[in-house]
């Protein structure tokens, strides 16, 4: 218990979430009420959804919670789908001023909400970033838990400073908010950024259990993109590896050129057609990779060189504000 509690928002992006929606609003309710009674959180606080451009009634349901509760539920409605770490983005920076820590967590249940209690006595022993990281992969299918684990390190391995089996259940200070604003890059990928921000932390551990309804929003097709994203995003080392692989071929094609002069030399000049149609298609298939790979980066410079916006707030619901913004 704490005598002057500060408040905490809670930022939960949403798309396509009518199926879970009301249970994960009545979950956070319940832990909300518990926190405020035993007095680690201020009464000020509030949990906020970010609407980001669903088609089905997400945003209505948001739209009732707050009619209903508009001591506990905000509602932020993008303009259009955005993604979800921009909408992530969105709440974080649309509430920054307003509390002194703020969580992030998906709106499918599969972070333990119990864990938030953890994260808050974490806060007030001086940390300024809380990582949520999962104990186990128990829920997950033997093809998710072996491409999630390779994922993480494959993310070392090229550099990029990630949390082992942390996704996007944090706890960020005021103060992290506020540095976490001056990263200004289109390509948002918060799982490289806010270790960057530095500052003190530490790892909260939970069991993520099954997803309590509706579909995944990340197939395997977005799952890869994503992974491509944090790697080109936070790592130079894939262009570096195209210029040791660049040598390595120029080594190979040296030792192939003596190899052809010595059984020309030797007369035994009648080579298989095979052999050469291989090296064709080898050689012209890690061209094409090696082009494939320079033209993310170069998309990406294409990209944050336009420096359009990286989302926009159609509507704010926030009865603490005494209005609603819009």
């Amino acid at each position: 218990m704490m005598q002057n509690p500060e408040i905490l928002y809670m930022v939960i992006p949403c798309y396509n979430e009518e199926a879970v929606l009301p249970e994960t609003a009545r979950r956070l309710k319940e832990k909300y009420q518990t926190l405020q009674s035993e007095s680690w959180i201020s009464p000020k606080s509030r949990i906020v959804f970010v609407n980001d451009g669903s088609k089905d009634a997400t945003w209505n349901i948001i739209q009732q919670l707050h009619q209903q509760d508009p001591d506990f539920f905000s509602g932020i409605n993008l303009a259009h789908n955005s993604g979800h770490q921009n909408a992530v983005l969105a709440g974080l920076m649309t509430v920054k001023e307003m509390c002194n820590m703020a969580i992030t967590m998906d709106a499918d249940l599969q972070d333990d909400v119990n864990a938030i209690d953890a994260m808050i006595a974490k806060y007030y022993e001086g940390n300024q970033i809380v990582y949520g990281v999962r104990s186990a992969r128990k829920t997950d299918s033997f093809f998710k838990r072996v491409t999630a684990e390779g994922f993480y390190k494959f993310m070392k391995l090229m550099g990029a400073d990630v949390v082992y089996n942390h996704a996007d259940f944090r706890l960020m200070s005021r103060r992290v908010l506020q540095e976490l604003s001056q990263f200004k890059e289109v390509n948002l990928f918060l799982r490289g950024m806010v270790p960057l921000i530095g500052f003190q932390s530490c790892n909260v551990y939970y069991e993520r259990a099954e997803r309590f309804a509706g579909e995944s929003k990340y197939p395997l097709k977005k799952m890869i993109s994503f992974a491509v994203n944090g790697i080109t995003s936070f790592s130079t080392k894939p262009l570096k590896l195209i210029t040791t692989l660049g040598f390595l071929m120029f080594l190979v094609s040296v030792a192939a050129f003596i190899w052809a002069f010595a059984v020309k030399i030797a007369g035994r000049s009648e080579l298989g057609w095979s052999s050469t149609v291989c090296s064709i298609w080898l050689i012209g298939g890690l061209q094409l990779l090696c082009l494939g790979m320079i033209g993310e980066y170069v998309g990406k410079i294409y990209a944050e060189v336009k420096q359009r916006p990286r989302y926009i707030i159609a509507e704010f619901l926030n009865q603490s504000e005494g209005k609603s913004d819009s």
